[in-house]
């Protein structure tokens, strides 16, 4: 876990800020849920079967004898919050959410045991082609930050029906190839065998070039329902890549599943993911509802946006790392000075401008070299003398210009003078 110091925060802040306006402007609302919920909703949201659930969860008792787990992921969490306050019954909901997850896992490159995610959950939400918008979402959001080399990995997990008859199929095969099986693969052959397509070892990659697919055990109706997303993609002029082992790591996953990746750091990385899991709500005890979202991690989207920044310093992603400097620097000396100056910015704050205040009480000279450093364009000088007479000197500090005087008490003609 690891902190988030003020130069970091610079680009998280602005990610965060473009984030709420793109979904603001397409009509999700932001809902905040506790970071610690009862075991119970994970065990049976995500599965227990998963590695999530096995393996990677923060769960203890408290004083009162309830397991409860840090959240390892939003989804299960926004659907506890919508089913216990009604939210379904209002109709259709549209909500995002960002904020922490926890899960025990190897830290390494943009993945910390403590992360961040921003995600989108549309419940309610049946056709395909709510399936494409909310994955045009996910890959309008990425351009705009500036994220290069983006591609979508696209893939259908089917119905119920359609996965059952595929488990059945892909374990009799497997359970004859099982020797050649790395030893995680053969552990999920009994519990979770769906997973084993996602294994990164290559051996069993290679084997599984073999293994029967997902899209063979497809209904007419789930092979219709995948072709409409895909036209639907391609009518937004959206490219993507057909991938039958994308399968994603939780049990509520189904039907479309995708993930969009980018290339910034010279290998394909996943930046954000998401799919279909209409079984969800009601195994939360909700009605049988349908619902798609997807979530990207801050972690790894701030490795992609530095590269993207250094590949591009003129860039989207360059821009997000701007600190705009102050617009005037007020250096300042003497007992009366000091405290005209901390009521004089204080007033320009009020008016919206950003004053940055030298509060060292440092001679002049030094006071003016920090001046010169902060970027800001304009020096508001203060010593007792000036304080006396209720004026400030106004010094330009990057540019050439005459020195001049001005009243406090003329705040609009000093801000006017700054704004210049």
């Amino acid at each position: 876990m690891v902190d988030l110091l003020p130069d970091a925060l610079q680009r998280w802040q602005a990610v965060e800020s473009a984030a709420q306006e793109h979904f603001r402007c397409a009509g999700f609302a932001e809902i905040r849920t506790p970071m610690l919920e009862a075991t119970d909703l994970f065990c049976r949201g995500i599965g227990e079967a998963t590695d999530v659930v096995g393996k990677e969860m923060y769960s203890f008792n408290d004083r009162g004898d309830r397991s409860c787990t840090l959240r390892p992921e939003g989804t299960a969490s926004v659907v506890r919050a919508a089913l216990q306050h009604g939210l379904l019954s209002q109709g259709q909901q549209r909500l995002w959410y960002c904020g922490p997850m926890f899960r025990y896992e190897r830290p390494q490159a943009g993945r910390q045991r403590q992360f961040h995610q921003i995600g989108v959950e549309w419940l309610g939400a049946e056709s395909a082609r709510s399936d494409v918008e909310v994955i045009a979402l996910a890959w309008d959001l990425l351009a705009q930050l500036g994220v290069g080399g983006l591609a979508l990995e696209l893939n259908s997990l089917g119905s119920t029906e359609d996965r059952q008859a595929y488990r059945q199929a892909l374990v009799s095969w497997l359970e004859q190839r099982a020797d050649a099986l790395d030893d995680d693969s053969r552990q999920r052959l009994s519990s979770n065998p769906l997973r084993i397509l996602d294994s990164k070892n290559k051996q069993t990659q290679d084997l599984l070039e073999q293994a029967p697919t997902l899209a063979d055990a497809l209904s007419t109706e789930s092979r219709s329902r995948f072709e409409a997303v895909q036209s639907g993609l391609a009518s937004l002029g959206i490219p993507f890549q057909l991938n039958p082992r994308l399968v994603r790591g939780l049990d509520y996953y189904g039907h479309t599943a995708f993930e969009i990746t980018s290339d910034q750091l010279g290998a394909q990385a996943t930046v954000c993911g998401g799919g279909r899991y209409n079984g969800l709500i009601a195994e939360l005890g909700g009605a049988m509802t349908p619902a798609v979202g997807w979530a990207l991690g801050m972690e790894r989207l701030m490795l992609v946006l530095e590269a993207a920044a250094a590949a591009d310093p003129e860039g989207a992603a360059a821009r997000l790392a701007l600190v705009p400097a102050a617009q005037a620097y007020v250096v300042n000396r003497g007992d009366k000075a000091e405290l005209v100056a901390m009521a004089l910015a204080r007033s320009l704050r009020s008016k919206g401008l950003k004053v940055e205040l030298d509060g060292s009480g440092a001679a002049f000279g030094k006071q003016f070299r920090r001046a010169d450093r902060s970027g800001a364009g304009w020096a508001l000088v203060l010593g007792d003398e000036e304080a006396e007479r209720g004026e400030v000197r106004v010094k330009p500090l990057h540019e050439q210009g005459e020195e001049q005087s001005c009243s406090i008490q003329d705040l609009s003609g000093l801000i006017a003078l700054i704004s210049s």
